[in-house]
């Protein structure tokens, strides 16, 4: 009577196989694994199978099959992760920013115009540099391209009210138009103070409406203009 037993085991790997034969007991040791790099973050995995059988009639034997490799896909890994602000987050900080840098300049207008600081301020060009690139950038996000076809809604290639209005609808091409003022304006009321100063000419409420109401402060400073011209000439005359 011939007494057999036979078991399969995978086998990923080949490490020595050491068979050892007591009585009563057999022992089978093995088992490998082998991972071999792939360069597009790949590993693959060849695994085999090991069969051992043994019988009294036929004694023992090891049968190795191998195994199709397979791959297992990794996900890359990137130690620095960026996290970007949305649109409309960008659009808040560069409002916010574009209305807090323009403000001093306003204020040493209106509070030291006859200052050398104020002087020199007013004469650089660098806000005017800074507003412009700001203004730039949130034009480049706030493209689309039904822009242009908003602007120039009309059949004559002109501006309409609701194509402007669709425009604007968005935080970004807002945030854009109010940088796009501030710059305006703040230059607006540097030639209305240059030109005050030239002539001794009350500017300050003048530059003050320019802040917000560019045209009326515009207005406003030709009326001063032409009112202190008038009561100099009226001097003249007296004298």
């Amino acid at each position: 009577m011939a007494f057999s037993s036979s078991f399969c085991l995978p086998l990923v790997s080949l490490k020595p196989i050491r068979l050892r034969h007591n009585v009563g007991e057999q022992r089978n040791n093995f088992a490998v694994r082998r991972l071999i790099s792939r360069p597009v973050g790949q590993l693959a995995r060849r695994e085999t199978s090991f069969c051992c059988d043994w019988s009294f009639a036929r004694g023992s034997r090891v049968i190795i099959t191998p195994k199709v490799p397979t791959f297992i896909h990794c996900r890359k890994s990137f130690g620095v992760h960026a996290s970007w602000l949305t649109n409309s987050q960008i659009a808040y900080n560069a409002f916010t920013l574009g209305t807090a840098a323009v403000l001093p300049f306003y204020t040493v207008m209106v509070f030291a115009p006859k200052a050398e600081l104020t002087k020199k301020l007013m004469e650089s060009s660098i806000p005017y540099v800074v507003l412009g690139v700001l203004y730039a950038y949130l034009l480049y996000l706030s493209w689309t391209p039904d822009t242009l076809r908003l602007m120039f809604a009309s059949k004559y290639w002109l501006p309409e009210l609701p194509g402007i209005a669709k425009m604007f609808s968005s935080e970004t091409t807002l945030a854009s138009a109010w940088i796009h003022l501030l710059a305006v304006d703040l230059f607006a009321a540097r030639q209305v103070f240059h030109d005050g100063l030239e002539n001794q000419v009350e500017t300050r409420h003048s530059v003050s409406l320019c802040l917000l109401f560019c045209p009326i402060g515009i207005v406003t400073h030709v009326i001063t203009k032409a009112l202190a011209a008038n009561a100099g000439n009226n001097r003249k005359r007296m004298h």
